[in-house]
């Protein structure tokens, strides 16, 4: 028998979800080593050992892939690196005139009133940004041709430079990418060693903008990924791992360690990506809803994403760091709120949490690893929500005198508050943070909150969820027994996937058959083959097709799913606009019936399903739950006045059925949740907990 398994590292723990051999599903926790990532990876896998009782090379010969398991990984290293300025020196090959493309970007500042924000700056430097001649036009028909010389003398001077990547982006190469590809030429001729990204190959998209950044993105973590993923795979093959990684992607799927590390752009927020996927499926299971709200709050960021109808929310409008990643990605949106997010006091005396985080090193002031920040995980431990002595089950003790001396000195002494009211603060502000991360991505976006299920993940979102759910108005809330590795869960109901899209800009009014049919085929032809090299077997082949239009004058697409592979009549087109108009009509409640649309992008999504945890039910138990309270303690509840003495149920001392009453608190090895008034929850026969919020 085989082990599935996922890792997922995150700003403060890294995480390991597992499925063994009888279908449970168990989750572990580490704390995150920025030193060496891998160190955190091969930790869990040390806890998986003394678990199950077996050596680790057993663990690993259990999860191998030659051995029929899995093993898949993601990490935030795409991430921080991008943010960190720490990716790759990379020398970005352009059309002659428009050497500025990176830096004029879509229109200049995003905030073009203040005058006091600096222009951000290019992701590439412009010294490092070489035009060469040549031009070729929309249609395809070359202007002016590619002066090679140029080409040559610019990689020469990047040489010269020391660039570690190249990456080239020409205007309308989507539309004949003859000079590109030639430029690839003579860069292998030139510099064989030297790794580069085509822009027509990677992202062919009409928006020269987003087409480079993405080229450039992609080039510049080339390198580093290319490294780690290397090395990852040879320490785990050292440990006795036996066949190939899987890697998860921002997509909401897996990749080969091949595939990846020719697009390494999809490794960029990746563990973000697999927390809708696992929440999409516990709500389907359990409660056989397909609108849900997922939420990860861990110990460095909260992460929030939908799905409406079963389909994750996909976007192009991902930035890190003020930079457009310009590919399709899940649509989550991250801001610096988890249990590591420091507080603070501004000029003006006005309370502010993260964005900044203490992370795995020193970590929070109850650490005790020399952090003097106070925290908001350092705010639960003084309101009596976290128990010091049962912090990850136990592994990790807490010092609550050190996280009281840290929100005094840096929350209550500014703002000459008592220490429980300091600490209540800051609780109080990160919920209010995370509140309008979710409103971003919902009421902003033409979904009502009210109407979608909440499925809280993530170590620390157990002890703020019930707050969030209060001012979204929302009803009922799903937090999995396995909800404190929420991401890394989804990496195990994750499939093998990727995309591939061109650009064809047709009207519904005029629409071009042939040539949009043209380009479905190829995109089909390459989803096809992706596939194949992986071996994926055909009945479990998927590929699905996809149109990103608009209406006249409008800026943005909206993706809305093709009914069939081709468009060849006019029926299938009007089906394809009226898809459309209700897709509008769901983002921005409007629709313009008669209208003709707009098609600019055809997409298509290549799956390769995956098997799938199966996890048996357990039989609903009486309603008696002496077993499972442990005891009592102090907790802060401002709506029942102030502390008071709360019970304290074990998680795993919990039965299906089971009704814990506010206010109460629940003890999981990897997050603990509180029920505040006014709320119950129930234990669902699968061991989740499904809490209800009364009006």
């Amino acid at each position: 028998m085989s082990f599935q398994v996922c890792t997922d590292i995150g700003g403060t723990f890294t995480d390991l979800a597992i499925i063994d051999e009888e279908g449970k599903i168990g989750v572990f926790k580490t704390p995150t080593t920025p030193l060496n990532y891998i160190e955190g990876v091969l930790n869990t896998l040390k806890l998986v050992s003394e678990y199950y009782k077996i050596p680790v090379k057993k663990v690993l010969e259990k999860c191998s892939s030659a051995n029929g398991g899995i093993f898949s990984h993601g990490s935030t290293l795409s991430t921080n690196a991008i943010i960190e300025g720490k990716t790759a020196k990379t020398g970005l090959i352009c059309t002659r005139g428009f050497r500025d493309i990176l830096t004029i970007r879509e229109g200049g500042k995003e905030d073009p009133y203040n005058w006091d924000v600096d222009y951000p700056p290019p992701y590439v430097p412009r010294y490092l940004t070489l035009p060469v001649t040549e031009r070729v036009n929309s249609e395809g028909g070359v202007e002016i041709p590619l002066n090679e010389e140029e080409v040559r003398q610019a990689i020469r001077q990047f040489k010269k430079w020391n660039v570690q990547a190249i990456a080239v982006c020409l205007l309308w190469c989507i539309t004949n990418p003859a000079h590109e590809l030639r430029i690839g030429e003579i860069v292998k001729e030139e510099w064989p060693e030297i790794p580069y990204t085509l822009s027509h190959q990677l992202n062919p998209v009409i928006r020269e903008y987003r087409r480079t950044s993405s080229a450039v993105i992609n080039a510049s973590l080339g390198p580093l990924i290319s490294k780690y993923v290397f090395d990852l795979d040879g320490s785990l093959k050292k440990e006795g791992y036996l066949g190939e990684l899987s890697l998860l992607t921002s997509t909401g799927g897996v990749m080969s360690v091949k595939e990846l590390r020719e697009k390494p752009i999809y490794s960029v927020d990746c563990g973000p990506a697999m927390a809708p996927v696992a929440g999409k499926a516990f709500a389907a299971r359990e409660l056989g809803k397909d609108n849900v709200i997922t939420i990860d709050m861990g110990g460095t960021s909260f992460d929030v994403s939908c799905v409406t109808q079963g389909e994750i929310s996909i976007s192009r409008e991902a930035k890190i760091d003020s930079h457009i990643l310009g590919i399709n990605k899940v649509d989550s949106r991250s801001i610096g709120a988890g249990g590591g997010s420091i507080a603070w006091v501004d000029s003006g005396g006005l309370l502010r949490v993260g964005p900044r985080s203490a992370g795995a090193v020193p970590g929070p002031a109850c650490y005790g690893r020399s952090g003097k920040d106070a925290t908001v995980t350092d705010a639960n431990v003084v309101l009596g929500y976290i128990d010091p002595h049962y912090f990850l089950g136990g592994a990790m003790k807490l010092n609550r005198r050190l996280a009281e001396e840290a929100i005094q000195k840096n929350v209550g002494n500014p703002l000459n508050l008592e220490l429980t009211e300091a600490a209540f603060s800051i609780w109080n502000t990160v919920n209010i943070n995370m509140v309008t991360a979710i409103r971003d991505i919902t009421i902003w976006q033409g979904i009502d909150p009210r109407e979608y299920l909440l499925v809280s993940g993530g170590g620390a979102a157990g002890l703020h969820f019930i707050p969030i759910m209060r001012e979204l108005e929302m009803k009922q809330a799903l937090v999995p027994k396995v909800a404190g590795a929420i991401s890394a869960v989804g990496g195990l109901f994750a499939d093998l996937s990727t995309e591939y899209s061109a650009s064809h800009y047709t009207q519904s009014n005029r629409f071009d058959y042939e040539g949009v049919n043209k380009e479905l085929e190829n995109l089909e032809k390459q989803g096809v083959a992706f596939l194949e090299r992986a071996g994926v077997a055909l009945k479990n082949r998927r590929v699905e097709f996809y149109v990103e239009a608009h209406y006249p004058y409008q800026i943005w697409e909206l993706s809305v799913p093709l009914r069939g592979k081709r468009i060849d009549n006019e029926k299938e087109l009007a089906q394809l606009v009226d898809d459309f108009h209700e897709v509008h009509e769901r983002v921005y409640a409007i629709k313009e019936p008669g209208q003709y649309v707009e098609c600019v992008y055809w997409r298509v999504k290549a799956t390769g399903l995956m098997p799938k945890p199966k996890i048996e039910e357990t039989p609903l138990a009486s309603g008696d739950l002496s077993a499972a309270l442990v005891g009592k303690r102090k907790a802060y509840f401002k709506d029942l006045g102030g502390v008071v003495e709360t019970p304290i149920y074990r998680g795993d001392k919990l039965k299906a059925g089971n009704v814990i009453i506010a206010p109460a608190i629940i003890e999981e090895p990897t997050t603990t949740i509180v029920i505040l008034p006014k709320s119950q929850a129930t234990v669902t026969k699968w061991g989740s907990y499904l809490v209800d919020l009364e009006y």
